[in-house]
């Protein structure tokens, strides 16, 4: 079973946790499917998939085991656990319910959070089938696989769209991964795999329940989001959709359940959503969701985070609004007044989250937004910094220490105007200035974004996105 230590994994843009295969895997055109359950449980493979699950963390499963306790428990049980998987004994636990809150469109997603073995032998299970299946899947599906990403997606949308497609035909899947037949699913599979005994595994997997308030309930459809395995899954699920919209010659990209195709006109695009519906519902037993889908024009409609807008050299790409405001309340957190956090912690935080919404959307021309971003953010810790100050005493000790005359430092330090107005006046941002808070640590919105938007900048036909309008600097 796994060992401590050997080098990390590297991940790719767009890689999911199934994405590290066995090297000889990689490249291999053809392959018996008969015995997968021998290399799902080889030590090698093991080991891949112990790193890829420690490294991911995450909470704990039913039986309340951390991450951190896997390989004690492992070096232990290890040899007994793949005994029980080569004999078929093997019983996985259900999966501990989580649900969290949509964003932008109300109610909540359902999350299922398997135990740490569980996610370990998913995730073995994984890397084996990902290359069985990916020599199999459409170019036009980006979601959760090696060496793709949203961002391919998204530019290949760009294309579409400046080539005249500019009606859009947005599919939402109600409940996708709470609605997955599983006999559906099985055949899908076995016309690729041929190990009866790793199938079983799977349907065990897809049986083996969600436990809701301490009890446990059966699932008899469904792949619960939340496990290595289930991304690859749902790829299999829709592969024949994807079939489906290349045998009708649309143009379309898919990232996991999010489909979009474009077409020409409102009328074509009426017509594609009534057959693709059906199909949908008819072929893959799965339910479309005709308050979410939708035929509209482009700039009405956003795709994996983005939207699209019309300038004189083509369409190009923008981060949509609700975007935006899931960013700032997120940054509204981190920059909360009364959470007690140190100001090295909140910047560290910040800095983390900044890099990864700049790492997104990148893509997009959103200089403008960084620069406004900049300023609130800046605007906020000031208020952070003169909340901590809190007492007259210490207020008067810091605006001194940071250059501000006695007397004026003695009449601010006194004043009884609240935070969030002091933290933008003039006397804050004259000693908290902005090259106070770059000394401080605090990572620029638009320095970041400025310096993703010159290592990928490709101009000026077919532009992904980029700054417009200022001077890079």
């Amino acid at each position: 079973m796994p060992e401590e230590g050997g080098a990390e994994l590297r991940s790719t843009l767009g890689e999911h946790s199934f994405a590290s295969v066995l090297p000889e895997e990689k490249d291999r055109i053809t392959m018996d499917t008969s015995n997968l359950l021998e290399k799902v449980v080889d030590r090698r493979n093991l080991n891949l998939a112990y790193k890829r699950v420690k490294r991911n963390g995450g909470s704990h499963g039913v039986d309340g085991m951390q991450v951190e306790d896997l390989l004690p428990y492992l070096k232990r049980h290890g040899d007994r656990i793949r005994r029980d998987l080569l004999e078929g004994k093997y019983q996985p636990q259900p999966v501990r319910r989580v649900e969290i809150p949509k964003p932008d469109r109300g109610g909540v997603r359902l999350l299922g959070v398997p135990t740490v073995i569980d996610r370990l032998i998913q995730q073995a299970i994984a890397q084996v089938l990902t290359p069985v299946f990916e020599k199999e899947f459409s170019e036009h599906s980006y979601g959760f696989r090696p060496g793709k990403s949203a961002q391919d997606a998204i530019k290949q949308a760009q294309v579409y769209l400046n080539e005249g497609y500019t009606t859009i035909v947005d599919i939402d899947l109600e409940k996708f991964f709470d609605r997955v037949n599983h006999d559906k699913l099985m055949y899908l599979l076995s016309k690729q795999i041929m190990d009866k005994r790793l199938l079983r595994l799977i349907r065990k997997y897809l049986e083996s329940g969600v436990m809701i308030g301490g009890l446990v309930s059966s699932t008899r459809e469904g792949t619960p989001q939340g496990g290595p395995l289930s991304p690859l899954l749902s790829n299999v699920m829709l592969h024949e959709l994807d079939m489906e919209l290349e045998k009708r010659g649309h143009r379309f990209c898919r990232y996991a359940d999010d489909c979009n195709i474009y077409v020409k006109s409102k009328r074509a695009g009426e017509r594609v959503m009534s057959g693709i519906t059906r199909f949908i519902e008819q072929r893959l037993k799965l339910k479309v969701n005709r308050d979410k889908s939708a035929v509209d024009y482009v700039s009405r409609r956003k795709f994996l985070g983005f939207s699209f807008y019309a300038s004189k050299d083509g369409y190009r790409i923008r981060v949509d609004a609700k975007s935006i405001k899931r960013f700032k309340d997120k940054l509204r957190l981190l920059t909360s007044r009364s959470n007690g956090w140190s100001m090295e912690a909140r910047i560290s935080r910040l800095n983390q989250v900044i890099r990864g919404w700049v790492n997104y959307f990148y893509l997009a021309d959103m200089h403008t937004h960084c620069l406004n971003l900049d300023e609130w953010i800046r605007r906020r810790l000031r208020m952070c910094w003169w909340k901590q100050w809190k007492k007259v005493k210490t207020r008067y000790a810091n605006l001194t220490r940071l250059g501000l005359p006695e007397g004026k430092a003695w009449e601010y330090a006194n004043t009884r105007k609240g935070y969030w107005h002091t933290a933008n006046s003039p006397i804050l941002t004259r000693v908290l200035t902005n090259t106070y808070l770059e000394q401080s640590g605090l990572l620029c919105l638009s320095v970041v974004y400025c310096d993703f938007y010159l290592t990928n900048r490709r101009m000026p036909n077919g532009t992904y996105g980029g700054v417009r309008g200022q001077q890079v600097k």
